[in-house]
Parts: C-alpha cells; sequence; structure tokens
C-alpha cells in the first residue's frame, strides 16, 4: 500500500471553487474524461449537506499486453461522492476507481476549505492511497504514485483554467 499528498492554493474564494468544480468537464487538460453521470442527489434537510454521487467514466491508453492478459478495457469507471457543507464551509470529494479495483485499488480524497488567512483564497488537499493486489505490488504502486502526482497537478491546473475563464475579473464578495 502506497499513499501520496499533495496541496494546492487557488487564487479563487471558497464559493468561486464550489461553483467551478462542478464544470470543471470538459477541460483541455482533462480530455480522457469522457462523461460524469449523476447517480444520486440529496439535501440533508437538517444540516444543509449537499451530497451528490456521480459515476466517471475515462479514456485509458491501457497497454495492449495488458489489455489481453487481464482482459482490460480501454475506458475505465470511478464512483465518486461529494459532499458540501455549507455552514462549515467544506467540499469534499471521496473517489474509489471501480474498473480493475481487483488488480489495483485507488482510493481519493479531495477537500476544499476557505484559506483562514485570506478568505479570497481556497486550500486543497488531496490524499490517494493505492494497494496493488500483484506479487509486483511494489513497482505498480510506485508508478502510481507518481503518475498520480503528475496527473493532479496537470488536472490543477485545468481546473484554475476554468475558474479563470468562469470568474475572471470578478471578485469573491460580488458572489
Amino acid at each position: 500500500m502506497k499513499f501520496c499528498q499533495t496541496s494546492h492554493r487557488f487564487t479563487h474564494s471558497w464559493e468561486q471553487v464550489s461553483a467551478g468544480w462542478w464544470q470543471k468537464y470538459p477541460n483541455e487538460n482533462a480530455p480522457h474524461v469522457v462523461s460524469v453521470d449523476v447517480i444520486n442527489h440529496e439535501v440533508d434537510p437538517k444540516t444543509g449537506i449537499i451530497r451528490t454521487e456521480r459515476l466517471v467514466a475515462c479514456q485509458q491508453n491501457v497497454p495492449t499486453l495488458i489489455k489481453k492478459i487481464f482482459g482490460a478495457d480501454d475506458v475505465s469507471y470511478a464512483r465518486e461522492i461529494v459532499e458540501v457543507d455549507p455552514k462549515a464551509k467544506t467540499f469534499t470529494v471521496f473517489s474509489r476507481n471501480l474498473t480493475g479495483s481487483d488488480l489495483l485499488a485507488m482510493e481519493e480524497t479531495v477537500i476544499y476549505t476557505p484559506d483562514p488567512t485570506d478568505s479570497t483564497k481556497t486550500l486543497l488537499t488531496q490524499e490517494a492511497q493505492f494497494t496493488a493486489l500483484t506479487r509486483f505490488s511494489s513497482y505498480v504502486e510506485d508508478f502510481c504514485v507518481k503518475r498520480f502526482r503528475d496527473n493532479a497537478a496537470v488536472g490543477r491546473e485545468g481546473f484554475e483554467s476554468v475558474l479563470n475563464r468562469l470568474f475572471a475579473g470578478k471578485q469573491a464578495a460580488t458572489l
């Protein structure tokens, strides 16, 4: 089992990041995301917490040998649970791969919170856990951690471009 953690500071308010997050696909940095479908959506009437469950489909570059050995497909799926607490100002995304999870399980948690030192900015913390179920597990997990770090950086850049496009010139106070 391997872990990876990253963090980032967006130059947009929590309100902007929370609104923009729902519009982050499609973007030029994530052409591999084929579709995002909402499976369930509910609001807790007591707490006001919004909970959305989604199915994310991604086009993968699976090597031909892997396809033949494991019967892998070019499209993989992940389950995503999003919880937004507007009172506490937390936006949390839990993701887990569905495709290939019997060989490699990946769980990710992303949390967006207002920057306590500057309310016009938002902090992101991102953690991922990889568990490979193969005798080459250490190699596979190391590879996944490196690829995750690289893809996380590209994903943040893509999301920043979406936020900049959506909120160019808008101050946080105007929302």
